[in-house]
């Protein structure tokens, strides 16, 4: 998914669920302000917004900005041509995302079943 050559120099991906705007951009080795900004370009980014609009990503979405950064620095495409090339991945990847998500949720449900019948 991630075939940017830059990105083997960005720091792993911690195993939490949400991080803040600071916490990605020094992932994504990008500034908080793009990062607001390739919100409103990329339909994809859609971080959770809570108290006074603090925005926290979840890792996929830090996946979708390194292949943003990606895409738009290293590959040398623009705004518009990075929007269509994750639009078309993103129609390809939806269903398996989708089956990702449904068994993590599932195996996070059955350890709390577990904790619950203890």
């Amino acid at each position: 998914m991630l075939e940017a050559k830059n990105n083997d120099e960005l720091p792993a991906i911690p195993g939490k669920r949400y991080f803040t705007i600071g916490e990605v951009s020094e992932l994504c080795g990008v500034k908080p302000h793009v990062l607001r900004y390739w919100e409103q370009e990329f339909p994809q980014l859609k971080p959770v917004k809570r108290r006074g609009n603090r925005r926290y990503y979840q890792r996929q979405d830090v996946i979708i900005i390194r292949q943003i950064r990606s895409l738009l620095y290293e590959q040398g495409f623009t705004i518009g041509g990075a929007r269509n090339k994750l639009g078309g991945e993103e129609a390809k990847s939806d269903v398996s995302q989708s089956q990702q998500i449904v068994k993590q949720m599932r195996l996070e449900l059955e350890e709390l079943l577990k904790i619950l019948r203890r």
